[in-house]
């Protein structure tokens, strides 16, 4: 029998050319019971009820169901309806009368859900054993700790028993186990995918996420699952952009004073191999101390949402206090203790560290971290739960305080073979260009993937110009990556093309008003001007006439000059605003411009 690559694109090319989708929940259920691990499900759909789903399929069409015979598991603190929610608490468990939101939409598009995976009980824990059902194994090496509180839904994608699965991430829930599994784990900007129908863990900060074998499985899957919800009050309509090379990338990385390893060699020489490897990709690093993140994410566990994880269990866990596991009920446990100032408190710092790090996305487009500090072996871990299960939230725990996206993916192996990966993560909305660098730093590591012993192929670069029919525009302000007015290019579709320079024709100027601030670029005479940074977008014609017509004086749309000989349309600003305007081209571009005049203000 041919082996069955259970990516996506391999599952959907064997379905245009005959595979039987009933093969391949066959497949699904030989493939978990050679596993032999008790630990990966908490319930399972019945392989014929699987089948029965399988047929209902009708023909083949990855236009009208894009995810059309594709088998999931989904994470056993999210509804699934048909099968029972445990969130590993039997005591707790119920029947849902439907099914969380995204899997709703998953079962649209034409997946088939096998079954619900196990977890740290109630999603509070890193390690992945806090379950009183039986551990999931690490697909790496046995011995290890699986990672949680996801660990049943990264083993089943890293045993490819499933093509993807849904996790929870609310510290790093989906992130430390694909690391810790070699599989994708992305976390999205808080509030684009509905957590209506999971379990909450701490409601404003949880965010469903999707454990993948590529970052492109994962991204198709959350492109279905992404959405504004009516009836969520966390859910928000955000635009997500699709996958794209961040323009010459900057990517802060952790100054090597603030770096975090806890005294393990190997994984600090296997996060540089996945620096050099970043260097390989044109991306440009900028050191940083990452002291202030790391203080924002203490406080998930220090006060205000320790007492919000109470609070979304406070019924269950005063009723019946010993059906949680002993670590669960003594971290949940503490809030008890907690005061309505201690959650202000909590609140007034986190304001002040997230305040503190905005200005960290004026110098870079995103951030490079370990997904994990270390490893630690599960009798490690049984001697100090608590101590060592908090150390793999160093690079994870403050990322939906300060309202970030994430993507971990697989990094070179460490030396004694045990797994590495890197986070990328950046501000809210550019979980774009987060899959664009981390698909390509994915497959330059060629780490097999999880416990199949494929190696992704390299991407070719991607190729520079629009798509037939689009229009290309040239920004050079605030409409640049990651800067405040972004959102306006890509709510409307745009897709980044190249990073680049206009011209040596042009003057910049800081203009008067805002928030946000803002620059004009003038044509000057030939010998007058300066090169300026830009990057080039594009938008299909319906959407750049709505972002033409949104723009107003001085501000004006014409011909931009390049410096590579092409041109594009882009701002240009009116002379006669430039009179009283600060001269900045010295600068070559307004991010440099912004950077200095923050140090300025830093320095005083």
């Amino acid at each position: 029998m041919a082996v069955i690559d259970f990516d996506i694109p391999s599952l959907h090319d064997g379905y245009r050319g005959g595979l039987d989708p009933v093969r391949v929940v066959e497949e699904v259920y030989h493939r978990l019971e050679a596993a032999a691990d008790p630990g990966i499900f908490i319930s399972l759909v019945a392989q014929d009820s699987a089948r029965r789903r399988a047929l209902s399929l009708g023909s083949f069409d990855a236009d009208e169901k894009p995810l059309w015979g594709v088998p999931f598991a989904v994470k056993d603190n999210i509804d699934a309806a048909g099968l029972p929610t445990t969130a590993a608490c039997p005591a707790f468990a119920y029947e849902p009368a439907a099914s969380a939101s995204c899997v709703e939409r998953l079962l649209d598009a034409g997946a088939i859900l096998i079954g619900k995976t196990n977890l740290d009980q109630f999603a509070a824990g890193l390690v992945g054993l806090r379950t009183p059902f039986a551990a999931p194994k690490n697909v790496i090496d046995p011995t290890l700790v699986p990672g949680g509180s996801s660990s049943g839904s990264a083993v089943a994608v890293a045993r490819a028993i499933v093509s993807f699965a849904l996790g929870t991430d609310t510290a790093g829930s989906g992130r430390v186990p694909a690391a810790l599994n070699n599989v994708v784990g992305l976390k999205p900007s808080p509030g684009a995918v509905s957590t209506r129908g999971v379990v909450p863990a701490c409601r404003s900060l949880d965010c469903v996420s999707v454990l993948a074998l590529s970052v492109e499985d994962a991204w198709r899957v959350f492109k279905i699952i992404a959405g504004a919800d009516g009836q969520d009050p966390y859910s928000r309509p955000l635009a997500i952009g699709e996958p794209s090379l961040p323009p010459v990338a900057r990517v802060g990385v952790p100054s090597m004073r603030s770096r975090e390893f806890f005294a393990d060699r190997h994984a600090q020489n296997a996060y540089e191999a996945a620096l050099a490897d970043l260097e390989q990709l044109s991306v440009k690093l900028i050191e940083f101390e990452f002291d202030p993140l790391r203080q924002a994410g203490e406080l998930l566990y220090g006060g205000a949402w320790v007492a919000e994880r109470y609070q979304a269990i406070r019924g269950f866990f005063d009723q019946h206090p010993d059906a949680l596991h002993p670590v669960t009920r003594e971290i949940i446990g503490a809030a008890k203790s907690l005061s309505a100032h201690d959650a202000f408190a909590g609140m007034d710092k986190l304001a002040e560290l997230k305040r503190a790090s905005e200005s960290l996305w004026r110098r870079f487009d995103m951030i490079a971290v370990p997904s994990v500090p270390t490893v630690y072996t599960v009798a490690e871990v049984e001697a100090a739960p608590i101590a060592l299960n908090s150390r793999f939230g160093v690079y994870t725990n403050f990322v939906n305080l300060l309202d970030l996206a994430a993507l971990a993916v697989p990094g070179r192996a460490r030396a004694d073979g045990w797994p590495a990966g890197v986070t990328l993560i950046g501000p809210r909305g550019c979980d774009g260009l987060l899959a664009g660098l981390g698909s390509r730093l994915h497959r330059i590591s060629q780490t097999p993937v999880g416990a199949t012993g494929r190696v992704l192929s390299p991407l070719a670069r991607v190729a520079t110009g629009a798509p037939p029919g689009w229009i290309e525009i040239a920004v050079v302000g605030a409409h640049l990556s990651a800067l405040p007015l972004n959102h306006e290019l890509t709510e409307k579709g745009a897709m980044f093309v190249r990073a680049g320079r206009t011209a040596a024709d042009y003057k910049l100027f800081a203009l008067a008003g805002g928030p946000p601030k803002r620059p004009g670029l003038l044509r000057v005479s030939p010998g007058e001007g300066s090169s300026i940074e830009c990057e080039v977008w594009a938008l299909e014609a319906e959407g750049f006439g709505r972002f033409v017509a949104a723009v107003a004086a001085p501000l004006t749309i014409g011909t931009l000059e390049l410096a590579d000989g092409t041109s594009a349309k882009g701002f240009l600003v009116e002379a006669e605003a430039t009179r009283s305007a600060r001269d900045i081209s010295r600068f070559g571009g307004w991010r440099a411009y912004l950077t200095d005049a923050a140090e300025r203000v830093g320095a005083r």
